[in-house]
């Protein structure tokens, strides 16, 4: 990975697009620490630093805006209502023909689903922000803190939509400086800005173990952190790499006076062909009755067993029903994502076949009969790496911002695996290295 970026800053033109991205990096970052207009940032930081504060229902969406949601920022919604717009459009793209004969259009296609993803991304900006201020003005948001109520002091109805218009313009300009990245800088743009907000929080988090830790003045904790992490690591990118290739033949076929075809390729198979969307689904709906709970008055038989089985971590309900929810959501989003009958149609189109099986009907069945096989493992393994920060909170003690919870590792080196593979491909595209070797 140092190699191809050291090789990628000698490249004149890479090197323009590394800057230009770093440049971008560092105005989210600042933008992530600006407030918004009615809050009172000293009662914030307050909350921040009561032990408590970071244990609410918003640690996904805190993790994903890099620590700005809970310092209530320009920032503070991140890019999650544009990652939700985009599983929602993705979704509807199954179930409605229009999007899908969209879909099927190719580039012009493409760019009206993204301009309706970001239309989409702003209706969700301003319900999120809306549900965000309402949550900051009841203290809702910090519970235990005894200032909580006090963030927001002036709580008229002006001062609310200002402050539910600038976060709704923030997540706006966070959508405009990913897709920048991805036209002028290394590409990828809301994954790198992604891959940035979840990496910012990890300084503080492993600091904090080491300052909470009692063996050998928090060496201890602090060492075994690190070697966790780094064996969740490896075995993300082994299982992430992994992949089964299913051999396709293409015949010869004659056109006039020359020959087309006759090549042998593959069809991969990633084990983990859903990726990280599972796990967020499973986040998502997990959040909705605890999120409910919290905010119905009164002190119902319903509520009382939410609040006491399904909002805390180590629970054991808790820990399988998001361990079930994550497996199901994988097989659902494979489902959708890969279409077995569409693929084999494609092949027998352009004259491919599987050696050994027919063409048609027999090749999607085939195809999938190997996708349930391998989603199978896949599953397993995105819900026992979602489940490592429990494993934590219950064997170790921590508290439920474990730097290197399942979630944070995935997108980490995903999206680390991803870039480099970019880079490397614009480098061969320049100086052939990689046909020459």
């Amino acid at each position: 990975m140092l190699t191809a970026f050291a090789r990628a800053f000698k490249t004149p033109d890479l090197r323009k697009k590394l800057l230009f991205t770093l440049g971008i990096i560092v105005i989210y970052r600042v933008g992530t620490h600006i407030p918004i207009p009615g809050v009172d940032y000293g009662n914030v930081q307050t909350c921040i630093d009561n032990a408590n504060a970071n244990q609410g229902l918003f640690g996904l969406v805190n993790m994903f805006s890099g620590g700005a949601l809970l310092q209530i920022t320009i920032f503070a919604l991140g890019i999650m209502p544009y990652i939700t717009a985009s599983i929602i459009l993705q979704l509807l793209t199954v179930v409605i023909p229009r999007l899908e004969a969209l879909k099927k259009e190719g580039q012009s296609g493409t760019a009206k689903i993204t301009q309706y993803t970001r239309y989409l991304t702003v209706a969700l900006a301003i319900l999120q922000g809306t549900g965000l201020v309402a949550t900051a003005r009841t203290g809702a948001l910090f519970q235990g803190c005894p200032v909580a109520t006090e963030i927001v002091p002036d709580q008229s109805v002006f001062v609310t939509i200002t402050m539910v218009i600038t976060m709704t313009a923030g997540t706006a300009t966070v959508m405009w400086l990913g897709e920048l990245i991805t036209d002028r800088g290394i590409g990828n743009g809301m994954s790198i800005l992604m891959f940035i907000s979840i990496a910012a929080t990890f300084p503080s988090a492993l600091w904090a173990i080491k300052t909470q830790g009692d063996l050998a003045g928090g060496w201890i904790e602090f060492g075994t952190v690190i070697a966790v992490g780094l064996v969740m690591v490896g075995l993300v990118v082994f299982v992430e790499q992994a992949q089964r290739r299913i051999p396709v033949q293409y015949a010869k076929r004659m056109i006039g006076r020359r020959s087309y075809g006759g090549t042998s390729t593959y069809i991969p198979l990633k084990v983990n062909q859903a990726g990280i969307i599972p796990v967020i689904f499973a986040s998502s709906l997990l959040y909705i009755p605890a999120l409910i709970a919290q905010f119905s008055g009164g002190n119902s038989g319903w509520k009382t067993w939410i609040e006491q089985n399904l909002t805390k971590g180590d629970h054991p309900i808790y820990i399988t029903t998001y361990f079930v929810l994550i497996v199901f959501f994988a097989f659902f989003y494979v489902a959708i994502s890969f279409n077995p009958e569409e693929v084999a149609d494609n092949m027998k189109k352009y004259g491919g076949f599987i050696p050994g099986i027919r063409a048609g009907r027999p090749t999607a069945e085939y195809l999938g009969y190997v996708l349930n096989r391998i989603t199978w493992p896949g599953s397993l393994y995105l819900g026992l790496i979602a489940l490592v920060p429990t494993m934590a909170l219950v064997g170790f003690g921590a508290n439920q911002n474990f730097p290197f919870g399942g979630t944070s590792i995935l997108i980490i080196v995903g999206v680390g695996l991803e870039t480099v593979k970019q880079i490397e491909s614009q480098l061969q595209q320049r100086n052939y290295e990689g046909f020459l070797r």
